[in-house]
């Protein structure tokens, strides 16, 4: 199992895996019959306040990895999950539109797949 990040910016590669879209709203720009994806799993993003909070400030990451991961323990982020891990058990690519991937859920979201 291998567990990759891609902007959805970038082309797709031959050993993606399952490539599931993670941010809750749809990318600018991409149009959905042109992107090669598997699933979109809005569910798996970060609240709106949390986002809001981290403002992709750097030095809030390490604050922003733990109010995610306990907003990944409830409701629908949990169930998106589980799907998530799913997905995880062979190749797969998590598609984000975030700028800076290292300071972002896709982040958080692959370190935790990756166990």
């Amino acid at each position: 199992m291998t567990v990759r990040i891609r902007r959805v910016y970038d082309e797709p590669g031959a050993d993606d895996g399952a490539r599931v879209l993670i941010d809750g709203m749809w990318p600018r720009g991409v149009r959905k019959d042109v992107l090669d994806y598997t699933e979109w799993l809005r569910d798996i993003a970060p609240s709106k306040d949390l986002r809001s909070w981290f403002g992709h400030r750097p030095e809030r990451f390490a604050e922003f990895r733990q109010r995610y991961l306990t907003e990944l323990e409830f409701g629908e982020r949990a169930e998106a999950l589980r799907r998530l891990r799913d997905y995880a058990r062979d190749d797969l690519t998590l598609l984000t539109a975030t700028k800076d991937v290292d300071h972002s859920h896709a982040a958080v979201l692959a370190e935790l797949l990756r166990g």
